[in-house]
């Protein structure tokens, strides 16, 4: 899942990366690229306290609702790709039954976008987003 961080710099120290949408959840480094880098092993750590816990885990929201927020204020924005799935639980297989149709696109999708490594990569994205929505 795409996870938007602030990074900010003040003279004389390293970036820091905070990950708004995964409270205590921060990282730096002496570049960008080195921070970006290390946010990603901080989210991993963090998942796997929340997964350790029984903690629910946080869903990425659109970087345009925090970009208001004075917590990050002077900061530049990215996102970090990261996958949520290994701390979902042990994988399931099922039977499902789709359009012909829908299946072809979904399968389209998937060859044309990176971020889905599967057919059922994008069914998991797509359930889990729909679950954060609350419908």
């Amino acid at each position: 899942m795409k996870f938007p961080v602030a990074l900010h710099k003040d003279p004389d120290s390293d970036y820091g990366v905070t990950v708004p949408d995964v409270p205590g959840c921060f990282s730096a480094g002496a570049t960008v690229a080195e921070a970006l880098d290390n946010v990603l092993e901080a989210l991993t750590l963090h998942f796997e306290g929340l997964v350790a816990d029984g903690d629910a885990l946080p869903q990425p929201q659109d970087v345009d609702i925090h970009i208001a927020n004075p917590d990050f204020a002077g900061g530049v924005w990215a996102v970090v790709d990261f996958d949520i799935t290994p701390y979902l639980g042990k994988t399931v297989r099922f039977n499902a039954t789709l359009p012909e149709n829908l299946l072809q696109r979904i399968d389209e999708r998937v060859k044309r976008d990176h971020r889905y490594a599967s057919r059922s990569g994008f069914l998991a994205i797509a359930a889990l987003r729909e679950l954060a929505a609350g419908h």
